[in-house]
C-alpha cells in the first residue's frame, strides 16, 4: 500500500488494483476513512478538525489523486503529492 502524502499527522495511501470507484485512504492515529475522488463522499470517521484539513488538501489535489489512481489501478507506482502546509 503505497502512502502518498503524509502531513499533520495525516497518513494518504491507496491500494494496489483496489475496488471501484476511485478512492483514497487516510488515516489518523486509530481513525481511518476512505475518500470518493470523484464525489468526495467520505466512509468512516475522522476527528473533524483532521477531517477539515483533510478536505482542504482532497480540493487542492483532485487532478492528482486520478492520476495516482489510474497508476495503483495498474499496479504502477503512485507520485508523491505535496502535503498541505
Amino acid at each position: 500500500m503505497p502512502v502518498i502524502s503524509r502531513f499533520l499527522g495525516i497518513i494518504i495511501s491507496m491500494y494496489w488494483n483496489d475496488h471501484l470507484p476511485p478512492h483514497f485512504h487516510a488515516k489518523y492515529g486509530e481513525y481511518e476513512i476512505t475518500v470518493n475522488i470523484e464525489t468526495g463522499v467520505i466512509e468512516g470517521k475522522f476527528p473533524r478538525r483532521a477531517l477539515k484539513l483533510l478536505l482542504e488538501w482532497y480540493e487542492i489535489h483532485k487532478d492528482a489523486l486520478s492520476e495516482n489512481w489510474e497508476l495503483c489501478r495498474n499496479k504502477e507506482m503512485p507520485k508523491q503529492i505535496e502535503p498541505l502546509e
